[in-house]
């Protein structure tokens, strides 16, 4: 059997999602990611939106010069698929705005990192058929945005179908599933449950371990490597504010599991999955280092 395959993927967008207009996080985050990355010795990838590489265009030469993959998330944190479920007040770009947006995208983190970014992801793992045929057409060698626990039939990096991104087809792109742990029963009727997000600091880094070694168990039960996709926010390692929001013209309030923690206990928590995860015998990986079995 294969070494245990990991990708660490950071979404690099404004703090608590579309939830603010602001970058604390982007910019006090980040280098508390860099950090746990460099101490363990590990590379990973960044997913940066458009938006941000312009506000901020001095963090993506810092995840550059530390070695890690520049990568794209999209124009802003915007819904570019299609909607797994619904959020109010936010709506699918139209199949005709999805090749420009990722055009202009692409080419604004390419003007800030000096490179052209070759693997995506789509915001909240909202991909779509469209999404991946305009993705194929940029030359875009990897997307990570398959949602493992909604879909729940590809458990390894696969090229898609042009006619439906979710079954196995002749792409030249790669598609890599964002981990679920596919051994629980889910009690959500999305199964977001069975996400790993945002478990690890909600409660802890042994939290999501279990659900690691549960999914490890179901996969090689099926003779397949375990391949463990992550998304975390650079929001995340950095306190972020509890209770109403206000900017503009009202203010908006984030269920509490959304903030629980974030900060150094995040940080902390990251830490320890990733030493936990090697001592596994984990192998990470850049997802545009990634092929399929």
């Amino acid at each position: 059997m294969k070494k245990l395959q990991v990708v660490l993927g950071f979404d690099m967008e404004t703090d608590i999602g579309s939830w603010t207009p602001y970058y604390e996080g982007f910019v006090k985050g980040t280098p508390q990611i860099l950090k746990v990355l460099g101490k363990n010795e590990i590379t990973a990838t960044f997913y940066f939106t458009g938006h941000s590489v312009q506000k901020h265009p001095g963090v993506v030469k810092d995840v550059k010069k530390a070695g890690h993959e520049i990568a794209c998330h999209g124009l802003f944190h915007e819904t570019i698929g299609d909607q797994l479920f619904e959020i109010p007040g936010i709506y699918p770009l139209l199949p005709e705005e999805i090749y420009p947006r990722l055009k202009l995208s692409t080419e604004l983190v390419e003007k800030a990192a000096g490179i052209r970014p070759v693997s995506f992801r789509a915001p909240r793992l909202f991909g779509s058929t469209p999404m991946l045929n305009a993705l194929e057409k940029l030359k875009y060698k990897t997307d990570a945005t398959y949602p493992m626990y909604f879909y729940k039939k590809q458990l390894a990096p696969y090229h898609p179908s042009k006619t439906d991104w979710t079954e196995k087809g002749n792409m030249k792109i790669l598609e890599l599933p964002n981990f679920a742990d596919l051994s629980m029963k889910s009690k959500d009727k999305y199964g977001r449950d069975m996400d790993q997000w945002p478990l690890f600091r909600t409660e802890s880094a042994d939290a999501v371990l279990k659900h690691i070694d549960g999914y490890i168990s179901f996969c090689r039960k099926k003779s397949i490597t375990p391949f463990l996709c992550f998304y975390f926010h650079p929001w995340e390692f950095y306190k972020m504010p509890e209770g109403a929001i206000h900017y503009g013209e009202g203010s908006v309030t984030p269920d509490p599991f959304i903030v629980k923690n974030c900060g150094a206990y995040a940080v902390k928590q990251l830490d320890i999955l990733v030493k936990k995860l090697l001592a596994r015998g984990a192998e990470f990986n850049q997802a545009k280092q990634l092929k399929s079995e």
